[in-house]
């Protein structure tokens, strides 16, 4: 087995950071004992003839290309926060071999020893944080585990790098022949040329009235970080499919769709009618020469405000959400923290919505001598107690992200098949009202409809006054009624209600008279 080692060598530019990223290094920093939340896992699938040996040396030209790929993170004395880029770096690389493993016993070691890579924290200020584990199942059988920090590139990343991976690995892990990339760099310069007081006014305005935070856990700030666990649903082929034709009928994204739904589901569970959440943005402007070939980190947090109405239809307000997060797309370059502090308490939420829709390479069938590279599995966390990853292809896909400490993995599959269940209403009935959808299932709601309203005893005949009197002869010494420290027994109730009863017939009151109290 191989070990990693990394090395570089002086700074060749120094950059400013994207919002996300002034964010994500407060987290790396703010806890540097437990689990990093933010540390990134993806297993490649190699199958097919591999040259160990060409597949670095094409990392490293990848490396050597991409300048946010070679990125640390620090602070100055003043507090500024920089990334520095490196002119080179030794990729952290090593091997392992379990080809003598077979069956589910290969499976738990691989699983075993990327567990083992992403438990090892990743230092901002040590760059490349990128680290490769290769590991040999079989002569025609690989698996490349890549640890990463989510500081350095967003999910949009993945597939370019991967794409420019093949082609410098068939070209024998030279990178020349690649077309020249944009730098990330050139991100940053267009964040710094943006209208900053027009988006803060834009917020303010967004979130003005929103008062109380949309939690759905009480929130403790001294809560440790945990690893988060994940479980996934799936809406049915033919429910994906109307779902898209109804959406594109009425001038809908199904990103705005999925939004509308959660803040369906999210407005039961807080018990409110104004909701806040958080949902990421890709933050690539399409003005920006080459930017869909960057790699770097462009996505956002942002705050996503749903007011509902229970007479509004539902198409109604998705429509009205949409119109409102388009006006805000030109401000999405903002800082979370800052958002919320332009927002105040009522831009504070717990609960995330990312809905992946980056282009995809296209699928192709790999010659017999050629090696195929896939990914086959990914790891990702975030800090919020609860996230919703939602992906669309033949079949929409919600993997819900939760803490083990906060939430049981019955709860969280709950939570997503409530969303595709409000997600398949509104394709059942496009004019259904907001009162009108059903966030429960049917057996959720007969248990809190009717099981636990069960309370119903059997009661003996007689009016209330029989009571009252039977205890009064029973136990005239037992408490009847509490009012903060003072208490009153059955028997001094009895004897008050007498004097009342005497009072008033000496004042004319008889039956059926009107007493005002």
């Amino acid at each position: 087995m191989k070990t990693h080692a990394a090395a570089t060598r002086p700074a060749l530019d120094v950059w400013p950071l994207s919002p996300l990223q002034e964010g994500l290094l407060f987290h790396a920093g703010y806890d540097d004992t437990g689990p990093d939340l933010y540390t990134v896992q993806f297993v490649l699938g190699l199958d097919g003839p591999l040259d160990a040996a060409r597949l670095r040396a094409s990392w490293e030209a990848l490396l050597a290309r991409h300048g946010a790929l070679r990125a640390s993170f620090h602070r100055r004395v003043s507090g500024e926060a920089v990334q520095l880029i490196a002119r080179e770096v030794r990729l952290p690389w090593r091997e392992a071999d379990l080809s003598d493993a077979t069956g589910p016993d290969a499976t738990a070691r691989l699983a075993k020893l990327a567990a083992e890579e992403r438990a090892e924290r990743l230092n901002p200020a040590m760059p490349p944080l990128l680290r490769l584990l290769l590991v040999r199942l079989g002569d025609r059988r690989h698996r490349l585990v890549m640890t990463t920090h989510h500081i350095l590139m967003d999910g949009w990343s993945m597939p370019v790098l991967l794409g420019e991976l093949s082609a410098v690995y068939e070209a024998g892990g030279d990178a020349s022949a690649l077309k020249r990339t944009a730098p990330y760099r050139d991100y940053l310069a267009w964040l710094s040329r943006q209208d900053k007081d027009a988006a803060r006014e834009a917020w303010r305005a967004e979130l003005a009235g929103a008062e109380e935070p949309t939690l759905v856990v009480p929130t403790d700030p001294a809560r440790a970080a945990v690893l988060p666990e994940q479980t996934e649903v799936r809406l049915g082929r033919e429910a994906t499919a109307a779902l898209g034709v109804w959406a594109r009928g009425v001038g809908l994204t199904v990103n705005s769709v999925v939004q509308g739904a959660w803040a369906l589901v999210l407005a039961r569970l807080a018990g409110r009618s104004d909701v806040v959440f958080g949902a990421t943005v890709a933050g690539r402007p399409a003005e920006l020469p080459g930017v869909e070939s960057m790699v770097g980190l462009f996505i956002n947090t942002v705050p996503v405000r749903v007011r509902l109405d229970g007479g509004q239809r539902v198409a109604e307000l998705l429509a009205d959400l949409q119109g409102r997060q388009s006006a805000l797309m030109g401000h999405q370059h903002v800082g979370l923290q800052e958002i919320q502090r332009l927002g105040g308490a009522g831009a504070t939420f717990d609960t995330l919505v990312v809905y992946e829709n980056y282009p995809r390479p296209p699928e192709e069938t790999a010659a017999p001598d050629a090696l195929a590279i896939d990914v086959l599995d990914s790891r990702e966390a975030t800090s919020y107690p609860l996230t919703l990853g939602v992906d669309i292809a033949d079949q929409l896909e919600v993997r819900v992200t939760y803490r083990p400490d906060l939430f049981e993995a019955a709860e969280a599959e709950g939570l997503a098949r409530r969303l595709l269940r409000v997600l398949e209403q509104l394709v059942a009935d496009p004019d259904v009202r907001v009162r009108d959808v059903e966030v429960l299932a049917a057996e959720e709601r007969a248990s809190v409809v009717s099981a636990w309203n069960a309370t119903e005893l059997a009661v003996s005949a007689g009016s209330v006054l029989d009571r009252v009197e039977e205890w009064v002869r029973r136990s005239p010494e037992a408490v009847a009624v509490r009012c903060g420290t003072e208490e009153v027994s059955y028997g001094e109730l009895d004897a008050r209600a007498n004097r009342l009863a005497r009072y008033l017939r000496r004042l004319g009151v008889g039956r059926e008279s009107r007493v005002g109290l």
